[in-house]
């Protein structure tokens, strides 16, 4: 028997396996930088997060400050800290380029770093007014309850009490908290 004579090979299988390895190749690098993605939101969800419960922070330490300050003491302003009027035509976001931004390193109060690391975390105590002064005197955002209480059943009335009627003024305590990475947070709560 003679040996079969060897064919030449064209090569086919080679060139598919070479473009097939091509392609897995380019799907693996896809998926680390996927990954790699998913890794840096998820990490600046984070230090988002971490400003906002900074911001809480802040915002209790403001609340801490008003509570400690006489009635008559909050009728004036106490700048860096504390306004006694709304200021309502300021941004204190700086998103708004219609009004002009909210100085923070000046009118704002710094508190330090936060438990969670922030380093700057600041607040700023605005009175629902109008206008600084007597609050009796000025238009302010106020709480309202009174009136009375009672109800009827089947027609009948079975009872009424007057409740007493008191008013609060509304204060808005906004928050700024600056952490890694540029993260920053605002955080805007209202107390009275």
């Amino acid at each position: 028997m003679s040996p079969r004579p060897l064919s030449r090979q064209r090569g086919a299988v080679l060139f598919i396996a070479l473009i097939v390895l091509v392609a897995m190749s380019l799907a693996g690098v896809a998926l680390i930088r996927g990954v790699d993605t998913a890794n840096l939101i998820a990490g600046n969800l984070a230090f988002k997060q971490t400003a906002t419960y900074g911001g809480d922070w802040a915002a209790e330490q403001a609340r801490t400050w008003l509570s400690g300050q006489a009635a008559t003491a909050l009728y004036n302003d106490v700048p860096g800290t504390y306004y006694a009027s709304m200021q309502s035509g300021l941004d204190f976001t700086g998103t708004d380029p219609s009004r002009p931004d909210f100085d923070w390193t000046n009118n704002a109060i710094n508190v330090g770093p936060d438990p969670a690391g922030n380093t700057d975390v600041r607040y700023v105590i605005h009175r629902m007014c109008d206008l600084a002064g007597n609050p009796s005197t000025v238009n302010c955002v106020r709480t309202s309850t009174g009136g009375t209480i009672g109800g009827t059943q089947g027609g009948a009335t079975y009872g009424s009490a007057a409740l007493p009627s008191t008013s609060q003024i509304y204060y808005r305590i906004t928050a700024r908290v600056t952490g890694p990475r540029n993260t920053v947070s605002y955080v805007q709560v209202m107390v009275n």
